[in-house]
């Protein structure tokens, strides 16, 4: 039985393709936009996993200047602090804040679970417009332990009183469907452009391709067990 359903936000919930013109403009191709995202998830990763937290905001900070240097591309502070401040700005993609208000009908709990510090998550989701489809936000930041560790999902479960297996995670990464799935939650999949599932391990029961569907299937498989 689903109590808690908590979205992914980066990539997930905003579209990210914003950034792709000031990457452009900065490194010549946007093509350094997904390269620095995955090396941003690389710094954070190893953080967690090497037991020295970097959180989200550092690593992002940190990718950008990992950029430069293997493109010889000098970074002044100004332009590092304008790709990671453009990320307080995302724009949501078109289908979410329907497919949010349907599901904020049910009687189910609705969060957004982020790798983005609290400060930060805040402002993506009141300057794309659905802050208020949220019961709560809750960031990895806060237990120093980012997704996907189990004690982000777990937090979720403790924060209201439920088990893990009463929480489904909704997320467009395959790391974090798994990181959900072995801390005990459910999960759904959704399948953005570029994004495919890990074959390893435990899968998802829901993929869809895209917020709408998977509200539509997480309402129909769960809703109706209540």
């Amino acid at each position: 039985m689903t109590k808690v359903v908590a979205f992914d936000v980066n990539e997930t919930l905003l579209d990210l393709r914003t950034l792709d013109e000031p990457f452009r403009q900065l490194f010549g191709s946007v093509t350094f936009r997904t390269q620095w995202f995955s090396t941003m998830l690389q710094l954070s990763f190893v953080g967690g996993l090497s037991g020295s937290y970097v959180d989200f905001s550092s690593a992002q900070r940190g990718a950008l200047r990992m950029l430069g240097l293997r493109e010889g591309i000098p970074l002044t502070e100004e332009s590092v602090e304008n790709i990671v401040g453009r990320m307080s700005s995302l724009p949501c993609y078109p289908e979410v804040p329907e497919a949010l208000g349907k599901l904020g009908a049910e009687d189910v709990k609705v969060v957004a679970l982020t790798n983005s510090v609290a400060r930060v998550a805040e402002a993506q989701l009141t300057n794309a417009g659905v802050r208020d489809l949220f019961d709560r936000v809750i960031s990895a930041d806060a237990v120093r332990r980012l997704k996907p560790a189990p004690e982000p999902y777990l937090s979720v479960a403790d924060a209201f009183g439920v088990a893990p297996a009463d929480v489904r995670l909704v997320a467009a990464h395959s790391w974090d469907i798994t990181g959900a799935l072995h801390a005990g939650c459910r999960a759904a999949f959704v399948a953005r452009p570029g994004q495919v599932l890990s074959p390893i391990g435990p899968q998802p029961d829901i993929i869809e391709a895209d917020i709408t569907g998977a509200v539509e299937r997480i309402i129909e498989i769960d809703m109706t067990k209540h």
